[in-house]
């Protein structure tokens, strides 16, 4: 007989809500990185250790709502910002580079993770979908940055990633742009069938972020170099946290994670477990930061 433990059933209590709101306490500002201004949200102690999430494709700082006042209480300084091109961020782009380029790419966002790093040490961080990605990169680059990795859904391929996604694998060399469209017609028509507060905020965020970012990003996404092995070489724990309902395999993640040298945390949930499995997921979390110290 399964015995559900208090964290699962806590998860499985919680309701719709407003994604708007962080808990009281919480910091904004706009962080001042190479691509342009980062809009950013921060809670707890200012001397706590510090955890950064990082949101993916058309996602936002707001995917994390529900971890910050676990993360906090458990006596962390928990940070998350929107990424650029996206939502609160919409204004940060290639154009404000030195010198501007025409294009997102991965030096753009692994330099602004960087730059949020830098902006007050090392920090355990965690990198959600194609955020993920540009963690791993950002820890091949500076691993002095990091205290532990968590890639939460995040692609466990390298090259053209979409091919190994449940369902849509096969049809899915296209271009980045019929492939962006295809991820956006899914969320907008809420095929995962979100709760109604949920899938309203998520509309209100897509309408805001521009649709050349997705595109390229999308791009990125299919175009993924090889840098595994030198994930592995770095010594610090690692987690992938996944739903049993993602969109890749889970035989994908546990094979990636081998690669890696990662633990593997399963959730009964789909690509989101940031809002669907929040206690369950802070649970791992802290214990992997617990091998961290």
């Amino acid at each position: 007989m399964t015995t559900i433990d208090d964290a699962l059933e806590r998860d499985q209590g919680i309701p719709d809500l407003d994604w708007h709101v962080f808990p009281a306490g919480t910091e904004r500002d706009t962080f001042p990185a190479p691509s342009g201004g980062l809009a950013r949200v921060r809670l707890g102690d200012d001397g706590a250790p510090r955890v950064v999430l990082v949101p993916g494709v058309v996602g936002s700082k707001e995917d994390f709502v529900l971890l910050f006042p676990l993360l906090a209480a458990a006596g962390y300084r928990v940070e998350s910002y929107d990424i650029a091109g996206h939502y609160e961020s919409v204004g940060a782009g290639p154009q404000h580079l030195d010198p501007p380029r025409a294009s997102y790419d991965y030096p753009l966002f692994i330099d602004d993770l960087i730059a949020v790093l830098e902006d007050g040490g090392p920090a355990h961080v965690l990198g959600y979908s194609f955020a993920g990605l540009v963690t791993e990169l950002a820890l091949v680059a500076r691993p002095d940055l990091f205290r532990s990795l968590t890639l939460m859904a995040a692609p466990p391929a390298t090259g053209q990633v979409f091919r190994g996604v449940k369902h849509i694998g096969p049809i899915s060399d296209m271009t980045p742009h019929r492939a962006a469209g295809l991820i956006l017609w899914g969320i907008r028509y809420n095929l995962n069938r979100t709760p109604p507060g949920r899938i309203a905020f998520v509309r209100e965020r897509l309408a805001v972020t521009g649709r050349d970012c997705i595109d390229d990003v999308v791009g990125l996404m299919m175009a993924t170099p090889d840098f595994a092995d030198d994930v592995a070489a770095i010594d610090i724990p690692k987690l992938i946290a996944v739903g049993e309902h993602d969109l890749w395999p889970q035989a994908q993640h546990d094979e990636y994670a081998a690669r890696i040298g990662a633990r593997v945390a399963t959730y009964v949930t789909g690509h989101a477990p940031c809002e669907t499995a929040p206690h369950q997921l802070v649970r791992d979390m802290l214990q992997l930061f617990a091998a961290a110290a």
